[in-house]
C-alpha cells in the first residue's frame, strides 16, 4: 500500500482523543467476544442463518428481527413462484446458446455471465414480491432519534442491475474468496464512510449500529472509479435462486456476525502481532500491539487503478477463524432469495459437489436516496442504450444480443419507478 496510508492512520489517531488507549482496550474486549461468537458460529453451522417465509415478513417478532440484524443474513423463502424462477433459468440458458459472443467467467466456458439486461433479469427485478422484500430489508435501517432526511425513502426500493450465474457441478471456483463489497480503503479514507464506524473507532464497538443510516447516505464507496466497485448504497446484497442449491453445491457462505466482524475489520489495521509470537499464542490480546507506522490495511490491496478488498484471510485476520466460521447458507429452492448485509463477509463455495446447476440472479436491496437516484438515472440511460451499467466494465453493447430485455418488460408501476422511469 502507498506510504500515504500510514499518514491516514495517524490522521485518524490524531482526530480522536486518547485514541490509542481507547482502541487498545476495545481490542482486548473484542477478541474475547469474537472467541465466544466464532465458537457459536462453528457449532451452529447453517442453522444459525435465519430463514423466513416471504408471507411472514410482516409477522416476525422483535426477537426474530433482532436475530436477523445481528446475523446480517437471511433466506427468504417463496418470494417468487417456483415455476417462474425455474423458467427464467431456462430462458437464460437459451440466451447464452443463442448469443455465443456473451462474455463470462471462465472465459472458455462461461458460467458467471457479464450480462445485465436479459429479459428474465429485467422481469425479476420488477417483480412485486422482489421489490416488497427489498423494501422490508431497507426498513431495517434507520436514522438515530427518528430523524428524517429529505429525499430518503426506505419504502421505495430501487433497482441495481447486476449479473447472474449458472454454475455447473464439478468446476472449481476460486474467484469469490471471503470478502466485503461496497467500499475498500474508502471505509477509512472517506470521512463520511468512516463516520459509519465512529463508535468502533472511539473504542465503543458494542454501541456500533450496522443499520444506522448516518454516514451511509453520503458515503463515497468508489473514490477511484475502479470497475466492479459499487458506487451506490445497497442495504443488503442478494440473489434470487433459480435452482435447488444446498450446502456443498456451490452456494454462498457468510460470516454471520456483522457487529463483531465490522469491529474487527475496522480496528485490525491499527494492530500488528508482536515479534516472535508463536502460532499457539497468536489469538491472545497480549500478542498484539498498537501500530500506526505501517501503511498496510490488511486485506486491502491495489487493483485496477484503485483498491480491492477487504479480503480477510486466516493469516491476516486470525481471530475470525474463517476456516470454521464461513457458513454455507441453508438449502434453497427456485424462487427463494438470499440476502446479506452490505458489510457482511461473504464468499462462494469453491466446490460444487451437487448434480445440477447452481443458478442465481444477483438482486440487491437498494433504498431511494438522492445519491442512489442519481445512479439509477445513469443506469436507466445505459439500459435504454443496451450498455453495461455505470459501475461495471464496458464490455460492449449488450442490446445487440438476441432476446435482450426491453422497457416494456418492466411490468408494473413499482418496477418502473425502481428503474428510474417516472410513473
Amino acid at each position: 500500500m502507498p506510504s500515504r496510508f500510514a499518514d491516514l492512520k495517524r490522521e485518524i489517531r490524531d482526530s480522536i482523543p486518547s485514541f490509542e488507549v481507547k482502541v487498545t482496550d476495545a481490542w482486548t474486549r473484542l477478541l474475547a467476544q469474537l472467541k465466544e461468537s466464532t465458537a457459536e458460529i462453528a457449532r451452529e453451522d447453517s442453522s444459525i442463518i435465519p430463514q423466513v417465509k416471504f408471507s411472514d415478513l410482516e409477522k416476525l417478532s422483535e426477537s426474530e428481527i433482532q436475530n436477523i440484524k445481528r446475523r446480517g443474513s437471511l433466506v427468504i423463502k417463496d418470494v417468487v413462484d417456483d415455476a417462474d424462477a425455474a423458467a427464467w433459468k431456462t430462458v437464460l440458458g437459451e440466451f447464452a446458446k443463442a448469443n455465443p459472443d456473451v462474455k463470462g467467467v471462465p472465459a472458455d466456458d462461461p458460467q458467471f455471465f457479464m450480462l445485465y439486461w436479459t429479459k428474465p433479469q429485467v422481469e425479476a427485478r420488477a417483480h412485486p414480491n422482489v421489490l416488497a422484500a427489498s423494501a422490508w430489508l431497507n426498513k431495517l435501517y434507520h436514522l438515530k432519534d427518528g430523524a428524517e432526511v429529505e429525499g430518503v425513502d426506505l419504502e421505495t426500493p430501487l433497482t441495481y442491475a447486476d449479473r447472474y450465474r449458472i454454475r455447473r457441478p464439478g468446476i472449481a471456483w476460486d474467484v469469490h474468496p471471503p470478502h466485503v463489497d461496497g467500499g475498500t480503503i474508502e471505509r477509512w479514507e472517506d470521512p463520511n464512510f468512516r463516520a459509519c464506524f465512529a463508535d468502533i473507532l472511539n473504542g465503543r464497538f458494542e454501541k456500533h449500529d450496522p443499520y444506522d443510516l448516518q454516514g451511509r447516505l453520503d458515503s463515497r464507496s468508489s473514490l477511484y472509479g475502479r470497475p466492479n466497485q459499487a458506487s451506490i448504497f445497497r442495504t443488503f446484497q442478494g440473489w434470487l435462486a433459480m435452482s435447488e442449491t444446498a450446502p456443498g453445491e456451490g452456494t454462498l457462505k457468510v460470516f454471520p456476525d456483522v457487529l463483531l466482524s465490522n469491529a474487527y475489520l475496522i480496528l485490525r489495521p491499527f494492530f500488528r502481532p508482536k515479534a516472535n509470537v508463536s502460532q499457539d499464542d497468536l489469538l491472545s490480546p497480549e500478542s498484539w500491539q498498537f501500530d500506526v507506522d505501517d501503511s498496510g490495511f490488511p486485506g486491502i490491496f491495489p487493483r485496477d487503478g484503485g483498491f480491492a478488498g477487504p479480503r480477510p484471510t486466516p493469516e491476516l485476520h486470525p481471530h475470525l477463524q474463517l476456516d470454521k466460521t464461513m457458513i454455507s447458507v441453508p438449502k434453497v429452492y427456485p424462487g427463494d432469495m438470499v440476502f446479506w448485509h452490505c458489510d457482511v463477509i461473504h464468499s462462494v463455495e469453491q466446490e460444487h459437489k451437487g448434480k445440477g446447476d447452481s443458478a442465481v440472479m444477483y438482486i440487491p436491496a437498494v433504498p431511494s436516496t438522492p445519491q442512489n437516484l442519481g445512479y439509477v438515472q445513469r443506469q436507466k440511460e445505459a439500459f435504454l442504450q443496451g450498455l453495461p451499467p455505470p459501475d461495471f466494465p464496458k464490455t460492449g453493447p449488450e442490446g445487440q444480443f438476441i432476446g435482450s430485455g426491453k422497457e416494456d418488460h418492466i411490468v408494473g408501476p413499482a418496477g418502473r419507478k425502481a428503474m428510474g422511469f417516472m410513473v
